[in-house]
């Protein structure tokens, strides 16, 4: 996503004023439905009252960009939608010219993020996808980063937990679809420099480690169960093997999980690391399946001045 080159100008300011057509008020003030094309080559058409845009209209930027939506006193407030200059597009409540409120946006690499903003950033509850793997995180934000409880849902298993600056951090657990579970932590771990290449002697690098915990395990049928389920519907017959043969086959092997640190759940081969080593993706930028960037503020490129 880029906000640069989306802002509107202001109305009725600069020398030249642009071109109107529509309904004026008593004060010579543009009211009512009109449209005007901006000195800079944007154009408005929609609702006017006392000089400003105000109720439902239609803004083009001359660099692509587009918003439909409501205004109040020359500000986007209540519903919207703006479709930016990269393509991505949002669609929801403004307040105050900023996405405030429950809204979903479309990353040009075909993300989505579809919950509550404040201040233009993802803010509250929401849910955020990712399409090129499926996953889901859904849980809390603050300020853009995800922050509080959440849950990162996966093709065949999840993570429940707390997140920190926008990285699983402490206690939590992997649900797995097959109906166990790994109870552990993330532990914060301070990268080296020579590790992630880094120059600045103050730059510090902070990644999750999973410390495995206790895993509750289930039965899975084995050879043994399967053939003692089909002798149990067969006729009676007599044998002379021994009881505890017939006991030791009867006998259920139990899923067992180490608790080595930074050991994956190894019921379905899971890597914690994915999460723990880079694979932050609501911080990533669009084009490497992250998150986009500028996404706080938008440019100051086209001031409106127009009468």
């Amino acid at each position: 996503m880029s906000d640069v080159g989306s802002e509107e100008m202001d109305e009725e300011q600069g020398p030249y004023l642009g071109e109107y057509e529509g309904p004026r008020n008593d004060k010579d003030e543009r009211h009512g439905q009109g449209k005007a094309t901006l000195p800079n080559g944007d154009t408005y058409e929609g609702m006017y009252e006392n000089g400003k845009r105000h109720g439902h209209g239609v803004y083009r930027f001359k660099n692509g960009s587009r918003y439909t939506g409501e205004y109040i006193k020359n500000k986007k407030h209540g519903n919207g939608t703006f479709i930016y200059p990269d393509g991505s597009r949002y669609e929801g409540c403004w307040v105050d010219d900023q996405r405030c409120g429950f809204g979903k946006y479309f990353y040009v690499n075909g993300d989505t993020y579809e919950g509550e903003w404040l201040n233009h950033v993802r803010h509250g509850q929401g849910t955020y996808t990712y399409a090129a793997t499926g996953t889901k995180y859904v849980g809390t934000w603050n300020s853009g980063k995800r922050e509080g409880h959440g849950e990162l849902i996966h093709a065949n298993h999840k993570y429940v937990g707390v997140f920190k600056d926008d990285r699983p951090m402490g206690k939590g657990k992997y649900v797995f679809d097959i109906g166990c579970e790994q109870h552990g932590e993330y532990l914060g771990i301070e990268q080296d420099k020579d590790e992630k290449g880094e120059e600045d002697e103050g730059a510090v690098n902070i990644i999750s480690k999973w410390k495995a915990g206790p895993t509750t395990g289930i039965h899975l049928a084995s050879e043994e169960d399967e053939l003692e389920d089909a002798q149990a519907d067969a006729p009676t017959t007599v044998t002379d093997e021994p009881a505890g043969q017939e006991q030791e086959a009867s006998k259920t092997p139990e899923i067992k999980i180490d608790d080595a640190e930074d050991k994956a759940p190894s019921p379905v081969q899971a890597e914690p690391s994915q999460e723990q080593e880079g694979n932050q993706q609501a911080d990533e930028a669009p084009a490497t399946d992250q998150e986009p960037a500028n996404e706080d503020a938008e440019g100051s490129g086209n001031q409106e001045t127009e009468s």
